[in-house]
């Protein structure tokens, strides 16, 4: 299993979760105490994003591309906040991360976390060579009007190459396509980007309501 450095006291441990920092609740807190003085700032820009997130998802639901250029724009942007979002959530507020989806029946945590991991999975490619417009498919037309975005579905995909990066990093990259192919090939973009939502508006609302759990 691989195996990386604790941030806080460098022991090494196996992370459960791509983006794990910390070995254990404590050396996270001991991090936050030392490194994030702020706490309020950090609650205010947590809520900034959620905002910017719903904002943008909902803009999906309205926006008519011209082409799938112009549909994976927004589709894009949607990804970045999402992803962005929950890599602070895991990072700074795990006790929270995992409380919010302990609340879920325990059926719904693979949906959840897949459907998180499979837009790392497309957040990861934007970097890449991959033509990004191939991520979506517009429906099946239905008449002669305009299909929003929302309505688009994403597509199944080959595998991605691994060979040119490192051997710890090719874990998580099949990891996080095995996802995408499983809980976001084949379903449209808007119902993708509501369940991702749904969790991390209740899971951000924790976080931000009281004192901040990541500095606890």
């Amino acid at each position: 299993m691989t195996t990386r450095g604790c941030t806080e006291c460098g022991r090494a441990f196996a992370p459960r979760r791509e983006h794990a920092r910390f070995c254990t609740p404590g050396c996270r807190v001991a991090w936050n105490r030392d490194h994030l003085t702020d706490a309020t700032a950090e609650e205010r820009a947590l809520e900034w994003s959620l905002t910017g997130m719903r904002d943008v998802i909902e803009r999906l639901a309205v926006h008519q591309p011209a082409d799938a250029e112009a549909a994976f724009e927004a589709v894009g942007e949607a990804v970045w906040w999402a992803t962005i979002i929950d890599a602070r959530l895991i990072r700074q507020y795990m006790d929270v991360y995992d409380a919010i989806l302990a609340a879920h029946p325990q059926a719904q945590h693979p949906e959840i976390e897949g459907t998180l991991t499979g837009l790392r999975f497309v957040r990861n490619q934007l970097s890449e060579d991959w033509p990004q417009a191939a991520f979506i498919e517009p429906p099946a037309r239905g008449g002669d009007g305009p299909t929003i975005t929302a309505a688009w579905r994403w597509a199944h995909l080959p595998e991605p190459g691994l060979a040119a990066m490192p051997t710890h990093v090719q874990p998580w990259e099949m990891t996080r396509y095995q996802a995408y192919q499983d809980w976001l090939a084949g379903n449209t973009v808007g119902r993708v980007f509501q369940r991702a939502a749904d969790f991390l508006n209740l899971a951000g609302g924790r976080a931000t309501a009281g004192a901040p759990a990541g500095f606890r």
